[in-house]
This record gives C-alpha cells, sequence and structure tokens, in this order.
C-alpha cells in the first residue's frame, strides 16, 4: 500500500489526521531511490501516519490544507536534485524535461522550491513545526555561493523560515525529532540533534563549538568565504567535526550540529528492506510514469558515501566520506524480489551506490579516529593505509547472478579505478567485471588528463587511467572479448585553461576516444570546485585557480573536446590559435581520427 498522497486515501486508512504532511518537489514513487519514500516509510515503521504531498500547487497555500493540520509538523525536501538544478541547465536555460515529474513534463516545480513550499506551508497552518532537509537543504545549510544569482545566499533555513534543517543522510535525525515532538517538545527546544542546523540568538560556548566568518564578512570578502568553506569541509565527519556558528547580523545565528554518524549495516538493511512498492504512485500511469524511474526500477542500492574525494561532488558534503555497504543477504533478498517483478527481463541494471566498488571505512583508523581531515584517501595517491579489497563485492555480484531468471548483472554506478588498481587481486576482479558485466562498453570517469585541471579535481593522473585502459584491454584480449572503454569528461571546471582543453583534445585523438558525455563543469552549492569557481582560490591551500567564466571560453573548451564533430570544427580551431596551439590544427583535424583503436 502506498503512504497516501489524497485526503480520500488517508481516509480510507482510517486517519482523521496525519502525524507529518512530507512534501516533495518530485512526483511520489515509491522506491528507496528516492528520499521522500525513504523518509516516510521509515516514519512509518515506528507508528507515525505519513501522508506525502508531491508536486504542491505552490500558488497559494491551498494545497497544503489537503490533509488538513498535520499533528507534528510539515517535512519539506524539494526533491531528489536541487531545484535550480533541475530546472536550469549549466548555461542557465530553462530544461525542457523534468525527469522527476509525469510525463517528463517541465514546469511545476518552483524555484527554489524549498523557499516556496515552506513558506506556503507556514501560511496554511501558523505555529505547526516546519522541517526542512533533501540534498537543497543540505547543500544551502550555511552561507553559500548561489551560482543563478551569482551572489552569497543565506542558509536555506533562514529564508525559508523554517524551524529545523536536516543534512545528511536524514533517517536517524527525522526519528529522533519526531520522537521529541511527540514526547511534547516545543521545535524550538529541539536543538541537540546530531545532523541538524537551528538559529539561534547568541553564540554558542565551549570548545566544541566553531565560530565561522560571519555572513557579512564572505558577502564582501572572497578570502573570507574560501576560509569559511574550508572550515566547513574539514568538519564534517561525525568522529572529529565540531559545531559550527555563523552569525547573520545582530542577535541571529545559524548554528549546525556534527554530523549523524552514518547508518551501519544492520540499520541500512532494515531501511531498504522496508515496505516499498517499488513503482509509481498509479495516478500517474496515464500521464507516462516518471522518467527517472526506469532508470533505477532494476536497480540495487549496495552503499552510501564515498571516500572518492572528488572536488566537483557534492557527496563529501551531503552523504560523507564515511563508507557503509548492505549485507549480501540483504541485496540477495531484494534481487530475487526484483525477478518476480512482471515486467522484468533479466538484467538487473546496476548494484552500486556514489561509487560502486566502495563497500566499507577506507582504512580501519577512520572507524574510531574518523577520516583525515589534511589529506584524502586516493589524492594525489592511494594511500598507504587504504585497505584495498574487492573480494565482498564480487561475492555479491556472483550470487546475484547465479539466482534464477537473472540473465546480466551491470555496473552504472562507476568504478574508481585507482582504487581497483590498488587491490593486490585486481586481476581477478577485472576478469569478473570483463567477463560478467560490461556489454560492449564500460563507462569510466577521468574527468580531464592535464596534470593542473586534475589536481583542483582531485583525481588520479593521465598514466593511472592509461594502465587501467591497458589492464582492460589485456583482461578482454584474455577473454576474448571485443568491449571498449568509453570516459566521462568535464569541460571548463576550475584549473582548466584552453591549452589544457588542447592537451585533452590531443589524449583522445591519440587513443581513439570518443567521448560520449561532457558535462560542463556546474557550480552546485557545497562542492570544493564550486567554491573555487567563485573565489578563485583554492580554499584548503588559499593558491590562486584559473577559472574560464565566459560564455565565449566555456564553448570553446567544450568544442575541443567534442572536435570530431563537424559543427565544432572552427570554433575549435579559433580555440587552439586564442592557446597559442595554431600547430595542433594538422594533427586533430587529419582525416587519420583514430590513430589507435579504441581500447
Amino acid at each position: 500500500m502506498f503512504l497516501p498522497i489524497t485526503k480520500e486515501e488517508m481516509i480510507e486508512r482510517g486517519w482523521e489526521e496525519a502525524d507529518f504532511v512530507l512534501v516533495t518537489g518530485d512526483a511520489y514513487v515509491d522506491h528507496h531511490s528516492f528520499g521522500t519514500a525513504i523518509i516516510g516509510r521509515v516514519l512509518e515503521s515506528r507508528g507515525y501516519r505519513v501522508c506525502v504531498l508531491p508536486r504542491p500547487d505552490y500558488k497559494s497555500a491551498k494545497d497544503f490544507m489537503r490533509f488538513g493540520k498535520p499533528r507534528l509538523g510539515f517535512l519539506i525536501n524539494s526533491g531528489v536534485v536541487d531545484s535550480m538544478v533541475n530546472n536550469y541547465s549549466v548555461f542557465k536555460h530553462r530544461r525542457k524535461k523534468d525527469e522527476y515529474a509525469p510525463g517528463g513534463k517541465p514546469g511545476a516545480r518552483p524555484d527554489r522550491a524549498l523557499i516556496v513550499y515552506a513558506n506556503r506551508a507556514r501560511e496554511a497552518y501558523k505555529g505547526v513545526p516546519i522541517i526542512i532537509g533533501g540534498i537543497e537543504a543540505s547543500l544551502r545549510r550555511l552561507g553559500h555561493y548561489d551560482y543563478w544569482s551569482d551572489k552569497v545566499r543565506r542558509s536555506v533555513l533562514l529564508d525559508s523560515k523554517a524551524d529545523l534543517l536536516i543534512y545528511g543522510m536524514g533517517e536517524r535525525a527525522v526519528v529522533q525529532i519526531a520522537e521529541a515532538l511527540e514526547a511534547g517538545l516545543d521545535i524550538k527546544d529541539i536543538t541537540w540533534i546530531r545532523g541538524t542546523c537551528y538559529k539561534g540568538k547568541t553564540a554558542p560556548e565551549g570548545d566544541e563549538w566553531i565560530n565561522l566568518p560571519n555572513f557579512d564578512k564572505i558577502i564582501s570578502d572572497k578570502r573570507e568565504y574560501a576560509r569559511s568553506f574550508a572550515i566547513q569541509f574539514r568538519n564534517n565527519d561525525y568522529v572529529s567535526a565540531k559545531g559550527l556558528a555563523e552569525q547573520y547580523g545582530s542577535g541571529l545565528w545559524v548554528m549546525q550540529n556534527p554530523p549523524q554518524p552514518p547508518l551501519e549495516q544492520n540499520e541500512l538493511d532494515d531501511v531498504y528492506e522496508l515496505p516499498f512498492q517499488n513503482r509509481e504512485h498509479p495516478s500517474y500511469n496515464e500521464q507516462g510514469g516518471i522518467p527517472a524511474f526506469s532508470e533505477v526500477k532494476f536497480s540495487i542500492v549496495s552503499s552510501r558515501g564515498c571516500f572518492g574525494g572528488c572536488s566537483f561532488c557534492a557527496l563529501t558534503y551531503h552523504q560523507g566520506r564515511q563508507v557503509r555497504g548492505r549485507s549480501k543477504e540483504s541485496i540477495v533478498r531484494e534481487a530475487k524480489r526484483l525477478t518476480e517483478m512482471k515486467d522484468f527481463k533479466g538484467y538487473i541494471h546496476d548494484i552500486g551506490g556514489p561509487t560502486a566498488n566502495f563497500r566499507g571505512a577506507a582504512c580501519s583508523k577512520q572507524i574510531k579516529k574518523g577520516v583525515c581531515t589534511d589529506k584524502d584517501c586516493l589524492f594525489p595517491k592511494v594511500c598507504p593505509a587504504i585497505k584495498a579489497d574487492h573480494s565482498e563485492y564480487m561475492d555479491i555480484l556472483q550470487s546475484v547472478r547465479s539466482i534464477d531468471k537473472v540473465k546480466k548483472v551491470f555496473i552504472r554506478s562507476g568504478i574508481r579505478y585507482d582504487y581497483l588498481l590498488a587491490d593486490p587481486n585486481c586481476d581477478k576482479f577485472m576478469e569478473e567485471l570483463c567477463n560478467y558485466h560490461v556489454s560492449g562498453t564500460l563507462k569510466v570517469a577521468p574527468e580531464h588528463i592535464a596534470p593542473s585541471v586534475l589536481k583542483h579535481m582531485h583525481k588520479p593522473s593521465k598514466e593511472v587511467f592509461l594502465k587501467f585502459c591497458e589492464k582492460y584491454k589485456k583482461t578482454n584480449e584474455k577473454l576474448g572479448k571485443k568491449q571498449y572503454l568509453i570516459p566521462y569528461l568535464i569541460s571548463s571546471h576550475p584549473g582548466s585553461t584552453l591549452r589544457d582543453a588542447a592537451e585533452l583534445a590531443v589524449f583522445l585523438k591519440d587513443y581513439g576516444f570518443v567521448p560520449d558525455q561532457v558535462q560542463d563543469f556546474y557550480p552546485t552549492p557545497g562542492t570544493l570546485a564550486t567554491c573555487m569557481y567563485y573565489t578563485e582560490l583554492d580554499p584548503l591551500t588559499m593558491k590562486p585557480v584559473y577559472v574560464a567564466k565566459t560564455l565565449e571560453e566555456k564553448k570553446m573548451q567544450r568544442a575541443l573536446i567534442h572536435f570530431h564533430k563537424p559543427e565544432n570544427r572552427r570554433l575549435a580551431e579559433t580555440a587552439l590559435k586564442k592557446a597559442g596551439r595554431a600547430d595542433l590544427i594538422p594533427i586533430l583535424f587529419s582525416h587519420k581520427y583514430h590513430t589507435r583503436k579504441r581500447k
């Protein structure tokens, strides 16, 4: 049974009121890839009555009264994706499709949805607690650079006028908040829960708190903004982090409690085996379903967190660097349930997480002492303390593919190849990967190859990528398979000049790679690279960083990566001349495009 999304469905359950109304900018898909479904089911498992208000009409407060006044409060998120990222391309054009809307039809989600929804909820029922969460709340929890307005904005806790903000993975925090409200506490007195931000009137006291540069400083001084971000970046682990406080004028502070510990294996198993319907709400059937659901319908989440440390990724800020994985038994049970679905064709599209081949803590030290605050696990090289071991993941893959009705198990969430190469038994995993889990092409993410760009991306060197390419090639030759690699790349990342883009183009020409996907760098809130983009400084070293900010240069860098497309030739030639590399024009545009067959 789905959680109610209408008053009629609520009444059918025999409820006179809801304990919580869970508001989201997405359509309601009852599947564990959607945070709304997870939070709703977790609260339901604790005995709370939860109604879901998906994609509400935000033009008035009427829709927010659909279920009547919630007994305990509104829980509000903007959806799986930040609403501004969902609504706009990197060039700030309105997107023509909303993957999380019925039939992909755009337009029903407001810009800055979290602020809009929270204010409408307040208008509907004054005095009802409002708790915001999800990715938009998590990445905007303190003062942050906003790419779309090109300015530093206040904490979304203030602009939304919410009472409490949950950041990170919110299952444990939301249950603790629910229990406190149930016990009769006023929402304004719930200030101790990890993984939350709240408003205060005075500066916090004690060694367990750090005062960040105040908001007036970070909007007027980019060095202060970078300094503030560096403090946040280094205080994001549940073991070592202190509370953070950011002042807004006199008498107003936003306080960030330290993060919640990650859910351990048995807790993850419990969450992912809650009674999800594993489908869209039936009301969307006639509208064409939800496009994003088709991508995950036959996929299995096996882990959370990522110690990869890519500077352009917000996972460090949202899920954290502490990785935890589900048990093999839980994953196999879910796979068996997938095979019983009427439209299962024998293919499981993914078993993975933020990075598929991460299954647990990077090293034993992390469990007791937390992640290192002054260095990465994999950058600039793999840390000697890391425990690179794929045996458990191989066992899981083998067990799932041996299930009756399973024809193939793919790995679509990405392999971190430097971590793979660090495994003493990597050859065995490579054989398993190439023999059973690749179908023609494997997509990997070197992102770039120029040393200065990789340094600012916190990605491994070109030589590590080439080593992986060679191992992949030889493994396929040994197995008698013709399978290829397709690289994911990012253009115009902080640190990337036109000369760096030209170097990447020559690399692609030399090795015969035709990039399938090139993403222009998108400065989303909460990432190290976005701080670099705004401040033109590396906040961890305070050294200057080159940033391509004009539309003209961004288009030229992208054209160089896709130089093989006829429509890009003129712009690519212009870029090479501007970079002082006109000598590369005859090399890149010779008829011998693939000097080496893709390997």
